[in-house]
Parts: C-alpha cells; structure tokens; sequence
C-alpha cells in the first residue's frame, strides 16, 4: 500500500486529489495538512511513502519544509513531490536541489497524477526528458558545482548517469549500456551513494551542474 500525505492550503485542491487517490486500491491518504509546519509535524507522524506538497503556503514554504524532510535521515524513505501552479519557473530548480523528487503541475490529467504518485513512491524521478531539458536550459547555462565527486565515479557509473540526467528508465539504460536492468540499477545505486544524492532527480541536478551532461548533447 503507497501511504501519502497531502500538504496544500487549498482545501478544494485536497479533496480534488484525495478523492482521485482513493480510488485506487494500492494508495491510501494518511493525513492531510493545510500548511507546510503541519506538513513536516504528520510526515514525522506518519511516515507516508510519498509527501505531495504546493510550493507556495503559509507558516513553511514547500521548498522549506522540503529541504528540512530531506535533512532528516529518519525521514529517508520519504519520497517528496512539489505541486505547482506553474509550468517552468524559478521555483522548480530550488525544490529539486532542496531535495524533491520530482514536481507536478496542478492541472496534470488524473491517469498521470496517480501514475506520478507510483513513480514517486518507487524511488523514480519525476522528471520527462523534455521538461529535463527546458529546466536545464533555463536555469544551467554553466557548471554551479566546482566539486561534485564525479571523480569517485567508476566509467561505468558516470555512463549511467549521464542516462538518468536524460530520463531514462532502468530498462532504457541497460539497454544503452547492454547490461542488465539489475546492474543499470546497481551502478545508479552506487553513484547515488558516492555522490549524497538523495534520490535520482538530485542525480539529474548533479549531473547538469557538474558538466557531466549538458542541454546540447541530451
């Protein structure tokens, strides 16, 4: 069961979402919070797998209170997506590095929220090769990171990562790579360790900031 917490100051909006994901039979809304401190004190509470929280509320921000989830490591398994009202802005970048896993416009099509909420609650980025590429063009123009640990990185390692930061699957890189799926997914494990990067959108970010991947050769 993929367990969420709903963080948005717009009841309509909670009751919208919450009555999508309930009715699905493998996700259940634990908790719902009408601000970001609410948010931070029920994802402690509950534990959720995913934590869906708009950018801009009262009290803690949702890049605020996504950056403190992020710092907590007995808050690891908490996967945080951040709900915007805005297609690309300057938002999107900081709540990735603060430590999101991905972000979801709010007038996204039901199928895709729930989908969404799957990936998230998996571990996988919430980031299309397209908006991958219009984020980086818009905010990256050079490296931001003198020193990423992409050193530490084996051949191999940095190759997959190179893919992730493209947005692709597992499966599309072992593909790529002509490995398996399992080893695809070791390598980005251990790169991930390698580099702190607390899920794979920061991979993406680490990855475009470094230089390993630029806008013009994804």
């Amino acid at each position: 069961m993929i367990r969420v917490l709903l963080v948005d100051d717009q009841p309509l909006i909670r009751s919208g979402f919450r009555a999508l994901l309930d009715l699905e039979d493998d996700i259940e809304v634990v908790a719902e919070a009408a601000d970001g401190e609410q948010g931070l004190a029920l994802t402690k509470q509950h534990l959720p797998d995913v934590v869906l929280i708009d950018i801009q509320m009262p009290v803690v921000d949702g890049i605020e209170a996504t950056r403190r989830i992020a710092a907590d490591p007995a808050l690891a398994p908490v996967h945080v997506v951040i709900l915007t009202n805005y297609g690309m802005d300057e938002y999107v970048l900081d709540a990735l590095r603060a430590g999101a896993a991905g972000f979801l416009v709010k007038d996204i099509v039901p199928d895709d929220f729930v989908h969404a909420v799957r990936v998230a609650a998996r571990g996988d980025a919430l980031l299309a090769p397209s908006i991958t590429r219009k984020l980086i063009n818009q905010y990256v123009t050079q490296p931001l990171v003198a020193d990423t640990g992409l050193d530490e990185l084996t051949s191999r390692e940095r190759e997959a990562v190179s893919f992730v930061a493209q947005g692709l699957s597992n499966d599309q890189i072992a593909g790529r790579m002509v490995i398996s799926p399992v080893t695809a997914k070791t390598h980005i494990n251990r790169a991930m360790t390698k580099l702190h990067a607390r899920d794979r959108a920061q991979l993406v970010v680490l990855a475009y900031e470094s230089g390993l991947v630029t806008p013009r050769n994804s």
